[in-house]
């Protein structure tokens, strides 16, 4: 209902703020995967109940009305009552373990969808917060370059530089201007994925930065919890695994059904009284029936191509798996070369920001004694663009170490951990 009221009402709001767990419980209830998920749930639940339900008795009525001359040539029911169930199957409880392992493949393929959108969403948030604060310092760097054009222009126009100076200043205003281009084009498709991801217009979600928790730094070495996704695909070939006995077991094995029947029979339409002088219009009939399975081809060819299922199943189980020890290999050396270059962009930017400090302290005080060279105008704009491209390469050197521990995160099976610590914040 909260969802409702918010798609309802978020055409009239031109922008909201969206904390980063809002915005995971809006993509996770407005996600077709997970929806359809949900439908394989509730298919496996009514599997289940199928196959439990098999034992109880069901109850059908029906009538058949017709007329008929000469020998008669069916039974003339005008009412009828018939009763049928399960009684004893060496299959069927094979059957139910197929269908009860389904409902936890569902169940857990459903759980994996979730954390899945968790992860989508949160990685377009936490890129999208971002890429806003590198626009930021881009708008202040094409200021420092507009700056920096008019200084040489005018140094140009005195004669004290040469036009080589003022054409690299211009050169320096296109580049920045493309970057910031290219970072205005990269948050536009950022938040039309937010958009899609949630449900909601494009460019109503404003972003919290507060809300975005720090992401743990697991390692590989570390305890781990197999994924929901690893974990449904062995249910799956468990299930596929019950199925298959229980096909082996319905050629080899007997069955007993339970059966009744009641007929309101009449001869009004027919002439059934003629031939039969013992009519009654009721009557009742009920007992066991006992199968026997001699030769049923059928039934046979059936329980091999389960066990062909069943064997597919748990060969991609244990393709799963191996994948998923790859995956995490590669995440754990991707996420030591990051953690590196994070730091690394770290210390260039503060080397910058020092150097800037140092630029803007010789300015002010001028040259003072020594033989230091009086620094020209334009280095004060230079430092400053250099010290904004650093804090937005440092910018982007987090980004890549916070995706990468998030699919570590994921692929080691601790996104309900991630989860948690949101709703937390």
């Amino acid at each position: 209902m909260l969802f409702g009221m918010t798609i309802a009402t978020a055409p009239a709001l031109v922008s909201a703020q969206f904390s980063l767990a809002t915005v995971v419980d809006l993509a996770q209830r407005n996600s077709s995967a997970v929806r359809l998920a949900e439908a394989d749930v509730s298919k496996a639940q009514a599997s289940l109940a199928q196959t439990k339900d098999a034992y109880i008795p069901n109850f059908v009525i029906g009538s058949t009305v017709g007329y008929s001359h000469g020998f008669p040539t069916g039974q003339p029911s005008v009412g009828s009552a018939t009763m049928q169930s399960m009684v004893f199957s060496y299959s069927q409880k094979s059957y139910t373990a197929a269908a009860r392992a389904g409902l936890q493949a569902a169940s857990l393929s459903l759980k994996n969808a979730r954390e899945q959108v968790a992860l989508d969403a949160s990685t377009a948030y936490i890129e999208l917060d971002t890429v806003e604060h590198e626009l930021d310092a881009a708008h202040q760097q094409e200021a420092f370059a507009e700056r920096l054009v008019t200084i040489e222009q005018q140094r140009a126009e005195a004669g004290v530089d040469p036009m080589s100076d003022l054409l690299q200043a211009q050169l320096t205003a296109a580049q920045l201007k493309l970057r910031r281009l290219h970072l205005e084009t990269r948050a536009a498709t950022l938040s039309k994925q937010l958009a899609v991801l949630t449900g909601l217009p494009v460019g109503s979600i404003t972003l919290d930065h507060a809300s975005i928790p720090e992401i743990p730094a697991v390692k590989a070495g570390e305890a781990r919890s197999v994924t929901a996704g690893i974990e449904s695909a062995q249910m799956i070939a468990l299930s596929k695994q019950s199925q298959a006995k229980g096909d082996n077991l319905l050629w080899r094995r007997p069955q007993i059904q339970f059966g009744a029947v009641y007929n309101y029979d009449s001869d009004k339409l027919n002439s059934y009284s003629t031939y039969y002088k013992s009519f009654t219009p009721n009557n009742v009939s009920f007992g066991l029936q006992f199968t026997v399975p001699f030769f049923d081809f059928a039934l046979r060819a059936k329980a091999r191509q389960s066990a062909a299922d069943a064997l597919r199943a748990t060969v991609e189980a244990e393709q799963a798996q191996r994948q998923s020890e790859v995956q995490i290999a590669e995440l754990t050396g991707s996420l030591r070369e990051l953690d590196t270059l994070a730091e690394i962009a770290s210390l260039k930017q503060q080397i910058a920001q020092e150097q800037l400090q140092a630029v803007l302290a010789q300015l002010e005080l001028g040259n003072g004694p020594g033989p230091q060279p009086q620094l020209a105008p334009k280095t004060e704009q230079l430092a400053r663009i250099d010290e904004r491209q650093k804090f937005q390469d440092a910018l982007d050197a987090g980004l890549d170490l916070s995706k990468a521990r998030l699919s570590l995160l994921r692929a080691l099976g601790h996104m309900e951990d991630w989860l948690q610590e949101l709703h937390a914040k």
